[in-house]
């Protein structure tokens, strides 16, 4: 197939206000391939999409449940005494979380470009294989240096790995599809917090064996992921072209569409020096700048929703349980708002409210006696979750939204989304021993971030 060069140039909040047509007309004839003219057909398409979503999303919603469980498991073992058994003193369990996001950073550019050039469907899978078996090793660890190790090559390992998803679906959908289908991959993580709050609730009952307890949560979420790897790297096509469960006209309708709407040339060699003019562009460094402050929210809920449900009273076992509702519900809401967002095809007020969200359960839990007030408190937990994926979803949906080059595309997505769990490394050394169980520095701090990133998305939208 020989692609036309089209013009997509557009730095705007919504796709419907974007320069290129938002093809909405199912008999817009466009001529793409070489000496003819494709026909889009409505009813061909909603078949097509159709297709993608049962073939793609759901596998592509478990590698990352998996991806989500590998990384944060470690809260998990935290509630189970991981520190008291492997002999931390101090700090030592905060050094262990920050170490991970280090590498993540670092290695996410050159792995995204790596599957860019080589595909998705061949780099996801191989990643997949390599944080799994980083996670089953956690089963013979024995002190502080080797976790250390293993949290340096597992944030090596996931580096890019939601950079290349969001990439690879940019692929087969949409502009204006894509910021469900996407939410829909992302929920993976909320589920995933729940799944593995229910897993150590039920592991964390095994005594009287050779192993503690949180080793058996790392050997059973490792070894599930090395196996599903495995199963991705035969199932996932390299691109709608070579994709086996679509036939000839269904492959010409699906480089149409990406065609027409999404690229401005489907399946480009990757030209480096192209890419990196994406830095050139103002708005991509307001993208950057945003995903920073919504960082922090994002990671504390993620690696400390644990500790926070701890400081309510609970045991252990029941402490792992209770962080499953508020994950469910977060899930739930961003779908909510990510089907909202491609309803309205408007990006910014969905990523504002969901900031909203975490900014006024942070205040709720910091501001009460949450021992006198529990269910209050519970319920601020929930609000917490409800805001904090939905943002970093829509955001990385808008700048993609708004990047018609697939090398410039790439390159933006692999450092904006490593440089939000980079932050991480803020949250890692503001929840410390010396302000648990409350947490209220780092409670606030994490609040303030919130009500930041959300002041910034309304400033970039008043000065465009």
């Amino acid at each position: 197939m020989d692609a036309k060069r089209i013009s997509t140039e557009s730095g705007s909040d919504s796709p419907r206000d974007v320069k290129t047509p938002y093809i909405t007309e199912p008999e817009s004839e466009i001529p793409i391939f070489e000496g003819s003219a494709a026909v889009v057909d409505h009813h061909a398409e909603r078949a097509l999409c159709r297709k993608f979503d049962y073939r793609l999303l759901p596998v592509l919603a478990v590698m990352y449940l998996f991806n989500a469980l590998d990384k944060g498991n470690l809260g998990n073992a935290k509630t189970a005494h991981l520190e008291r058994d492997l002999g931390f003193k101090k700090n030592q369990y905060n050094i262990i979380l920050s170490v991970f996001y280090v590498p993540y950073v670092l290695f996410a550019p050159p792995l995204g470009l790596l599957g860019k050039k080589y595909g998705p469907s061949r780099v996801l899978p191989l990643m997949m294989f390599s944080f799994g078996s980083f996670t089953i090793l956690a089963v013979a660890v024995q002190n502080f240096a080797g976790m250390m190790a293993l949290r340096w090559f597992l944030g090596m390992a996931e580096s890019a790995f939601f950079p290349l998803v969001i990439y690879y679906l940019t692929t087969f959908y949409r502009r204006g599809e894509l910021a469900r289908r996407l939410a829909i991959f992302y929920a993976a993580s909320n589920i995933a917090n729940a799944f593995s709050g229910l897993l150590a609730f039920g592991v964390f009952h095994i005594t009287n064996t050779p192993l503690y307890p949180w080793r058996y949560l790392f050997l059973i979420e490792g070894s599930l992921t090395v196996l599903f790897a495995v199963f991705t790297w035969f199932y996932l096509p390299l691109n709608a072209a070579s994709a086996n469960f679509l036939n000839e006209e269904e492959k010409k309708l699906a480089f149409h569409r990406v065609q027409t709407d999404s690229s401005s040339t489907v399946n480009e060699k990757l030209n480096l020096k192209d890419s990196l003019k994406i830095f050139l562009q103002p708005a991509s460094w307001a993208f950057l700048t945003i995903e920073i402050c919504l960082g922090v929210p994002l990671q504390s809920v993620s690696l400390f929703l644990p500790q926070i449900v701890a400081r309510l009273g609970y045991s252990t076992v029941k402490t792992n349980l209770y962080t499953a509702a508020p994950n469910i519900t977060g899930a739930a809401m961003l779908l909510i708002l990510a089907f909202s967002s491609d309803f309205t095809r408007r990006r910014g007020p969905f990523i504002v409210l969901g900031f909203l969200f975490t900014f006024c359960g942070m205040i709720i839990y910091t501001a009460i006696d949450v021992l006198h007030h529990k269910q209050i408190a519970y319920f601020a937990t929930f609000m917490m979750c409800w805001g904090t994926s939905a943002p970093s979803v829509l955001l990385s949906t808008w700048y993609n939204n708004n990047t018609p080059h697939e090398g410039r595309r790439i390159v933006l997505t692999s450092v904006g989304v490593p440089l939000a769990n980079v932050m991480g490394l803020v949250s890692s050394n503001i929840f410390t021993p010396e302000s648990a169980p409350e947490y209220i520095p780092a409670l606030a701090t994490t609040a303030a971030f919130a009500g930041c990133s959300g002041d910034n998305r309304l400033k970039y939208t008043m000065l465009k």
